[in-house]
């Protein structure tokens, strides 16, 4: 790195490039879009609520309880949607909920790793390079939140092998986050962890250690009772909906609220979803031998792997997003392969990173000249003709940011050709390049595709000037969420009030489903669907 030596180090350059790295990371796709479905629409719903009325206790969308997750995640996010509504829309404010807490889910595994192993900087870069975290951290999601719990209880365990106290305070508190979360699944996690531990290194065998786990306990227990309590107290039925059908029973399988669990899923999830992460993991355990294998370094994060993995496993539902906290200690445990990697490897994964990040950059430009130009040809017939994705509306100031991303993410991997950890530099930067390509070319495209904005709003307009009130049959929770939205409407669900006898019944089915009411009964007013969509169709009907 010869340009740089008469300005600054070459570590304070990697200093200075992991910062706006992060910066340009985190901040893509966070604004600039509507709630996409699924987990995002339903999640502004229960935001919304808040905003609307004030109340956290009882989750509630679209005027129902909505007993899946508690309020930590969805209180944030309503105070940064009140907090910017002068500047944002309220989705654009309460998504930027999920930015603050992947700021410090990185904040909090750096410490965590400079406290084992002296390596923050190359765990933030694994988990910035990781596939599967950039398309679904910038979301609308309690996981984020969960991340950062789980990333505090970690420094919490780290921290506590020299300071008890002090790192009894974060492990508890970090549990207290992740409970209030998701639910049982994060204590759950740190406990079994903290119960492990002490069979794995004699470090974890002392009194200190015990103090640790009584100032944890003390420093969860708040967090534990505060909300749990308020909600028994409100309505003790709701709570026993929370605690035993949206823990245990989604665990068990019992109350089917889940897509069931395929054979393997979470290995065959990993290959892609924690790439590079996974085999710099296995490259750091293989190489440091024996001896790696008995440090604290190595056993906290590989204890918590473990004990994640066999939980997930176990579970009998299954999604991509449930394996998001296996990518923390996948990231402490692949952050010294840095300095392990020989020379060739590390030379054919730089390589590596170096073509998919051009490739990256040539195709993302490709799909926006094909929609906006019909240029080149080749895309243009592979997108469709016409292209099933509306026409990017990216204006000048979107193309200018494109612009800085393609010619930044160029110039940081020229500069980092000769740096330590070039592997996780070259290949953060390409998920860099992706985000903010993505979410600036192609933006309007994709939130034409996954807003519910035009459907619902020419829905509102169908419907008739004075009505009693409109029943539903069939519409989800991230429909119902962004139909009160954009559309100011609730709806009576025939599941939920069968006796109802309302003159409008919106009905959501399958697009190619044929009209099946009585068509002496019900009269249809107005039938419509998202852009592109090939699944779901919406149909209004009047009593006549």
């Amino acid at each position: 790195m010869r340009a740089i030596p008469a300005l600054i180090t070459r570590s304070e350059f990697s200093h200075w490039l992991l910062i706006v790295l992060v910066a340009a990371w985190i901040l893509p796709g966070l604004i600039g879009h509507d709630p996409w479905k699924p987990d995002e629409a339903y999640s502004f719903g229960l935001v919304y609520h808040i905003l609307q009325t004030g109340d956290w206790v009882v989750p509630t969308l679209a005027g129902e309880p909505f007993m899946e997750k508690p309020p930590l995640f969805y209180v944030t996010a309503a105070l940064t949607a009140k907090l910017f509504s002068a500047w944002l829309p309220l989705h654009d404010g309460a998504r930027l909920a999920s930015g603050f807490y992947l700021a410090l889910t990185l904040f909090f595994i750096a410490l965590a790793a400079n406290e084992i192993h002296g390596r923050g900087r190359e765990t933030v870069l694994t988990l910035l390079a990781s596939l599967g975290l950039a398309p679904l951290a910038h979301l609308l999601l309690t996981d984020t939140a969960l991340l950062a719990g789980l990333a505090l209880g970690l420094y919490g365990f780290a921290l506590g092998l020299r300071s008890p106290l002090v790192g009894g305070i974060c492990l508890g508190t970090g549990a207290g986050v992740a409970f209030l979360s998701k639910g049982l699944i994060g204590p759950g996690l740190l406990g079994l962890t903290a119960l492990l531990l002490p069979l794995l290194h004699y470090g974890w065998r002392t009194r200190a250690y015990l103090y640790c786990l009584v100032a944890a306990a003390a420093a969860a227990l708040p967090w534990l009772l505060v909300w749990p309590l308020a909600l028994y107290l409100r309505a003790p039925e709701l709570f026993s909906v929370w605690f035993w059908d949206n823990n245990f029973g989604r665990f068990l399988g019992s109350s089917r609220l889940g897509p069931q669990q395929e054979a393997f899923f979470y290995l065959r999830t990993l290959t892609w979803f924690a790439w590079p992460a996974w085999l710099l993991a296995l490259w750091a355990l293989w190489s440091g031998g024996n001896e790696r294998l008995r440090q604290p370094g190595t056993l906290l994060p590989l204890a918590l792997l473990i004990v994640t993995l066999l939980a997930l496993m176990g579970a009998a539902d299954a999604r991509q997003v449930y394996a998001l906290p296996l990518l923390l200690p996948l990231a402490l445990l692949a952050a010294p392969a840095a300095e392990l990697f020989p020379r060739w490897a590390s030379i054919l994964l730089h390589t590596l990173g170096v073509v998919v990040a051009l490739a990256v950059l040539v195709l993302v430009w490709g799909v926006w000249s094909a929609l906006k130009f019909g240029f080149p040809a080749i895309l243009v017939a592979y997108l469709g003709n016409p292209p099933p994705m509306t026409a990017p509306e990216a204006g000048a100031f979107a193309a200018v940011i494109a612009l800085g991303y393609s010619v930044g993410c160029l110039a940081a991997l020229y500069f980092a050709r000769r740096l330590r950890e070039r592997v996780l530099v070259t290949w953060s930067l390409g998920m860099t390049l992706f985000l903010g390509l993505s979410m600036t070319l192609l933006l309007s495209a994709v939130d034409a595709q996954k807003s519910y904005r035009g459907a619902f709003t020419a829905l509102r307009a169908a419907i008739p000037a004075t009505y009693r009130c409109v029943a539903s049959e069939g519409l989800g929770e991230p429909q119902r969420a962004m139909l009160e939205y954009f559309a100011g409407l609730r709806t009576l669900r025939r599941a939920v009030h069968p006796k109802t006898d309302c003159d409008l019944l919106l009905r959501q089915e399958y697009a190619d489903e044929p009209v099946s009411l009585d068509a002496r009964a019900w009269r249809l007013l107005w039938e419509g669907s998202r852009p592109g969509d090939t699944k779901e169709r919406f149909r209004l009907f009047q009593r006549l």
